[in-house]
This record gives C-alpha cells, structure tokens and sequence, in this order.
C-alpha cells in the first residue's frame, strides 16, 4: 500500500495543480472519483488489464462525461505509465490536497444512535473551533458503541462511546 501511495503522489500533485489552475475543484473531484470507481471495479480490472486496450479506449472507459480535455489527457499520460491502477489512490491523494487548500477539515462521527440535528451542529461548532477549519461531517451508526460516539478528523480520534470507556476501565483495572 505505502508503495501505491508512493508511486500516487506525483500524479495526484499534478491533479491538483491542474484543478487549481483551471479554478476546477469540485470537477476534477468528481471526475477523479468516477474514474476512481471504474478503475477499482473488478470487470474494469481485468478490461484495463487487457494488452489490446488503446489509451483512447481507457480514457472513454474511465473519464466521466462532461470531462474536461485536461482530465482526458491525465488519464491518457495515467495510461502511458501504466499507472491507471493508482487511480483510487490519486484520488485520495488529491482530496486530502484539496481539503488543506480549502480549508475544510473532513469528521466521521460514528455514536450509538441517530445524532439530532441541534447535536450534530454542536459538535460541528466544536470541532470547528478546535481545528480553526471549516469541518465537513459524515455520519454512522453503529450500536456495538452502546452510548456516546466516536469522532474521527483526520489525524485525531475522540472516543467519546461508552464501548471505549468500558474498555479503557477495564485495562486500568487489569493493571
């Protein structure tokens, strides 16, 4: 994985800077991610794989339409290299460069049960205040937490669920 990352970086810097430099964003996001979802589907796999496909042929199969001609020829110079396999890890790549430049801190926030919406723009606002960002939240459920909730920013996760606090009783119990 570290390898596939290694190799991606290049090519999602690039990405990048042809977004910026087209003021594209959103675009180059959204078509990154199609290409991304084609790429990593089983079928497309082995469809990419094949030694017959043209670059031309690539390109149709990954670039979403309405793609600019700019996205077109990353794929083309993506295809050339050999490099159309990284594509979700570009992807990846390019969204963690686009959320710094913008300013947009990304949370996960999994708790036992649905969060009301006047409790979402609370933790919102905390967050908000913590990085200094603009926080975008996505939300789970998940009922193994028992009560409480799990908020993961990037780097730092917050264990607020009650599993968590059972757990970290426990081991200071057990020692």
């Amino acid at each position: 994985m570290s390898q596939a990352l290694t190799l991606a970086r290049p090519y999602a810097r690039a990405a990048f800077s042809l977004a910026r430099d087209a003021g594209k964003f959103a675009d180059w996001s959204d078509a990154l991610g199609f290409a991304a979802r084609v790429a990593a589907d089983p079928q497309a796999v082995s469809v990419l794989g094949n030694p017959k496909l043209t670059g031309a042929d690539a390109v149709a199969l990954l670039a979403p339409d309405g793609a600019s001609e700019t996205f077109a020829d990353f794929l083309a110079l993506l295809f050339d290299n050999h490099r159309l396999a990284l594509l979700p890890e570009i992807a990846g790549l390019y969204e963690e460069q686009r959320a710094e430049a913008e300013r947009i801190v990304k949370a996960r926030i999994t708790s036992a049960s649905a969060l009301p919406a006047g409790e979402l723009d609370s933790i919102k606002a905390a967050l908000r205040k913590r990085f200094g960002r603009e926080v975008e939240v996505e939300t789970a459920v998940d009922e193994s937490l028992i009560g409480g909730a799990v908020i993961d920013a990037g780097d730092v996760v917050i264990d607020g669920s009650l599993r968590g606090k059972l757990s970290r009783l426990q081991s200071t119990l057990a020692n």
